[in-house]
């Protein structure tokens, strides 16, 4: 891997940018393996426990409290302590080895690793396909665990807090971490080898390295804002009518049924599956509206 320039071709030779350079330096003389498991490893504990702190922040400052969805359920100490604790265990027993394995299953597939990056709009397209293809995935799934054998034996430690937090996002029994977990991480090999082998649209379509770590990013927020119990005036789904967000995903926890898609809406409407929820949320528009009017 050269830290200084790629050839993209041989006319035209790609400087490569600060980034990109950088990139190449992290990787010079070292095992791809190793420095591709370990950057991984720690940019998923970095981004997932830092994306809950805003969160838990607001926890502690009344003025936060109006736009919980469960006000009248208060998370304790210990709960945040036994979620934490938990997690930790998850991530480096069951997380950290599928993470490590990554590298070689994407590198056999042809998963580029090395400098220039994708451009910005090729990176674009491929993470909206790798969201509609984890949300198809994660709804029938998920819908799956509520069959009550399976409820009872390993998605039932998912639904441990009725009203879910931020780290409880990856709470979860290590069968249900790896099955979900296909969503996440098998979505962008199964694209990647559907472009490569079956459509052949051309290597710059290829998977990327880079673009597979900011999907996992992306993905770490979505599921935390999904699991933060607040839904604020700037929350997406207030922009973006057909995405899901907290409001969506809160109510599953507080009735545990209905709303199993993890980033859209779409399915649950599709398949009735929100019906409870647009009924229940009408009633708190209603009672709201009652409030209003008896203190004017």
């Amino acid at each position: 891997m050269n830290a200084t320039t790629v050839a993209m071709d041989t006319s035209s030779p790609h400087q490569l940018n600060y980034f990109e350079s950088a990139w190449e330096g992290m990787y010079e003389g070292r095992n791809p393996l190793i420095v591709t498991g370990v950057f991984a490893f720690l940019m998923h504990e970095i981004v997932y426990f830092g994306r809950f702190i805003p969160f838990l922040i607001c926890d502690f400052i009344p003025y936060f409290q109006r736009y919980k969805l469960q006000p009248n359920k208060t998370n304790k100490n210990e709960d945040y302590w036994k979620c934490t604790l938990q997690v930790l265990k998850s991530h480096f027993l069951f997380e950290g080895p599928l993470i490590f394995f990554f590298h070689p299953a994407a590198t056999f597939l042809g998963m580029r690793v090395s400098a220039p990056f994708p451009n910005w709009q090729q990176m674009c397209v491929q993470i909206a396909i790798f969201f509609v293809f984890e949300d198809f995935f994660h709804y029938h799934m998920h819908r799956f665990m509520h069959w009550p054998p399976f409820y009872k034996k390993v998605h039932k430690v998912h639904h441990e807090y009725a009203a879910p937090f931020g780290i409880a996002a990856e709470y979860a029994h290590p069968i249900e971490t790896m099955v979900l977990g296909f969503g996440t991480v098998g979505g962008p090999l199964v694209y990647h080898a559907c472009s490569s082998y079956f459509f052949e649209v051309g290597p710059e379509w290829g998977l990327h390295l880079i673009t597979m770590l900011l999907w996992i990013v992306l993905r770490l927020f979505q599921a935390i804002d999904a699991h933060s119990g607040y839904d604020f005036p700037w929350s997406l789904h207030n922009w973006v009518p057909f995405w899901a967000g907290a409001d969506h995903h809160d109510y599953h926890h507080q009735a545990f049924i209905g709303n199993y898609a993890s980033s859209f809406r779409w399915w649950d409407y599709i398949f009735g599956t929100n019906v409870k929820y647009v009924a229940y949320r009408k009633r708190q528009a209603e009672e709201r509206k009652k409030l209003q009017a008896k203190s004017q």
